[in-house]
């Protein structure tokens, strides 16, 4: 008798189990059909955004690939161009250096060898100007610090201040990106001419606090 209740006992249990999951599977099964099925409409939509980025994403990729094509056919010699000024500033520090040589001052041999070194200079000059590599102005212009480096000063009041008075070493754009500044000197004026303002500045601003 005991046998049999407990055999009832089990069965009423997996029967109890039986339903629960049988409750729970199909429900959750509905859920994610739900959440994966797409309709026909929404499935074209997406394929037409992955299509319209793809081709995004590949017309960018031209753009910039054409775009290095370009600057490297445009400055590709740039770095070479930069190494070649080395040249220009030896030639002309061997000149001033044969210049200043008490030795030489005044002899054939002196003359000859500066007209050769001119020569060379400007035949340099003319094939960076055929590669688009020109010299910077500089002399008398007013400093630009995107094309002029300033590294001293020197009084002079017959110009404006900030006005570039000396070239200590010359610069060059090649098109329109700087190869190297121009390294230059600017005037300012006298301490005493500078001393005369600031005093003069003074008194204005006391006469108008007076006032």
């Amino acid at each position: 008798m005991e046998k049999e209740e407990i055999k009832q006992q089990e069965e009423i249990n997996n029967n109890e189990d039986n339903d629960v999951e049988d409750n729970s599977n199909p429900a959750s099964e509905d859920i994610t059909d739900k959440e994966e099925k797409l309709t026909p409409e929404e499935e074209i939509n997406q394929l037409k955004d992955k299509v319209t980025r793809t081709f995004a994403e590949m017309e960018n990729q031209r753009r910039r690939f054409e775009k290095e094509k370009d600057e490297a056919f445009e400055y590709g010699g740039f770095s070479f161009a930069k190494e070649t000024l080395n040249l220009l500033d030896n030639l002309e520090r061997s000149r001033s250096s044969l210049e200043s040589d008490e030795t030489l001052k005044g002899t054939e041999a002196l003359n000859k060898l500066i007209e050769h070194l001119n020569i060379i200079t400007k035949d340099m000059l003319t094939i960076f100007k055929k590669n688009n590599i020109e010299p910077i102005i500089a002399l008398n212009q007013k400093l630009d610090p995107n094309i002029h480096q300033a590294m001293m000063e020197i009084e002079d009041d017959a110009k404006e201040i900030g006005t570039i008075v000396q070239e200590i070493q010359k610069g060059f754009m090649m098109k329109d990106r700087l190869l190297r500044p121009s390294l230059v000197a600017v005037s300012k004026k006298k301490d005493s001419q500078v001393s005369s303002n600031a005093e003069k500045n003074e008194e204005n601003r006391e006469k108008i606090d007076e006032n």
